[in-house]
């Protein structure tokens, strides 16, 4: 076969794509950024999101005639196959407008779903354009290109949406912050002061003065806590926390509907091992709550199986009080009962804090299985040993913080 024969097919073929080329980069000069961008203008502020967003429309304008540059010189042909002359062409648009575009549509909380659909109306906007511009001689030409546009439109759209992403992740991050910040400053060493407070209420989203409930949950015991707070989340109900160097804080608006995640969430954190403080009004009121939930927290045994509240545990609290500062309540009474025989010990023990458990003769002889008439003859030797008569409040109040 001749060598010529073979040769002149190949030059056919080569001269038909550099003659697409140029007619497709015919068609791309003739392409009008002004034009272009009204005509998406025009569609894109009839989106929803788009209508009302915050955007001024100057700021449509500048990134949507940007948008248009970037893809005409990334859709400009030097090659037969119709590929981008450059490809540091989309990387300039992943650096440059499509990260303009993703900040700033996440700053003005446009949804990810709004945004892709306004990028890909590039494509309609674009490929309108190039078919009113083309003859019917150039319907090969443009099928032949159809991919490329897309590709190039998709290949910005995503590049765009990272971006997005990226600063909402930023946005979330700030805002978390900003709002543990605050939360933290309400259980600082010292109260908060009123503008801290109003600053506080805003960023969580409460009244001033709502009703809350905290809790605190110290060591092994904070990750049912944390347990409970994800199950709230689940449904869509936000519990508060701030970490403790051993402990984890948790508080939420009350809700008294039976039912409701925040309810539930209050019930069951109240079946836990914690200090819990309901009824705090307001977040003036957090500060104290929080320590004293802390402290009831702390004075938790394996024998408690439901939290501490105040109402149950003030004697346990108040001991642990005093004996910080070195008081020993019952000191003389263990001092007079050991100079008992070991069963009257026991039994003096068991009578007396029977009846300060119950505050009844009656229901006291029935807990021990003795007559009343027993367990009063053990009541005045108690007193007659001791010195605290078990039926006077002021003198059984010692013992009742003493034992706790």
């Amino acid at each position: 076969m001749d060598p010529e024969s073979v040769a002149h097919p190949v030059e056919s073929n080569s001269t038909t794509a550099d003659a697409d080329s140029a007619r497709w980069n015919r068609l791309l000069d003739g392409l009008a950024v002004g034009r272009l961008t009204d005509d998406f203008l025009s569609r894109v502020l009839r989106l929803p999101h788009y209508e009302d967003a915050p955007l001024p429309s100057a700021e449509l304008r500048r990134t949507g005639e940007q948008s248009f540059q970037a893809l005409i010189r990334s859709l400009r042909s030097t090659h037969p196959s119709g590929a981008p002359a450059d490809p540091d062409e989309l990387r300039d648009i992943k650096l440059g407008i499509a990260t303009d575009v993703g900040v700033s549509r996440a700053r003005a909380d446009i949804p990810v779903d709004a945004l892709m659909t306004a990028i890909r109306l590039d494509f309609s906007v674009l490929w309108d354009a190039l078919t009113t511009l083309s003859t019917p001689a150039d319907a090969p030409l443009l099928v032949a290109r159809a991919n490329s546009v897309w590709q190039v439109v998709d290949a910005y759209a995503s590049q765009t949406q990272g971006a997005y992403i990226a600063e909402r992740q930023r946005m979330a991050t700030e805002a978390s912050s900003v709002r543990q910040g605050l939360v933290a400053s309400l259980f600082g060493e010292t109260a908060a002061p009123p503008p801290v407070l109003e600053r506080a209420a805003a960023a969580l989203g409460l009244e001033h003065d709502a009703r809350l409930s905290v809790a605190v949950a110290a060591g092994e015991d904070s990750a049912a806590l944390r347990v409970c707070i994800a199950l709230a989340g689940r449904r869509g109900a936000e519990v508060f926390t701030h970490p403790f160097a051993d402990a984890l804080l948790a508080f939420w608006p009350a809700d008294g509907r039976p039912g409701s995640a925040l309810h539930d969430a209050g019930e069951r954190i109240a079946a836990l091992r914690c200090g819990l403080v309901e009824e705090v009004h307001g977040l003036s009121g957090l500060h104290d709550a929080g320590e004293l939930a802390l402290e009831l927290a702390h004075l938790a045994t394996g024998r408690d199986d439901s939290a501490l509240r105040l109402d149950t545990a003030w004697a346990r609290l108040a001991g642990s009080r005093l004996g910080t500062e070195g008081i020993r309540l019952a000191a003389d009474v263990d001092a007079a009962l050991a100079t008992c025989g070991q069963v009257e010990r026991e039994r003096l023990l068991e009578t007396a804090r029977s009846y300060l458990a119950t505050g009844s003769v009656a229901a006291s002889a029935e807990a021990l299985f003795c007559h009343r008439n027993t367990l009063m003859n053990r009541m005045r030797r108690f007193t007659t040993l001791t010195g605290v008569d078990l039926a006077v409040p002021a003198q059984a109040a010692r013992l009742v913080v003493a034992w706790a």
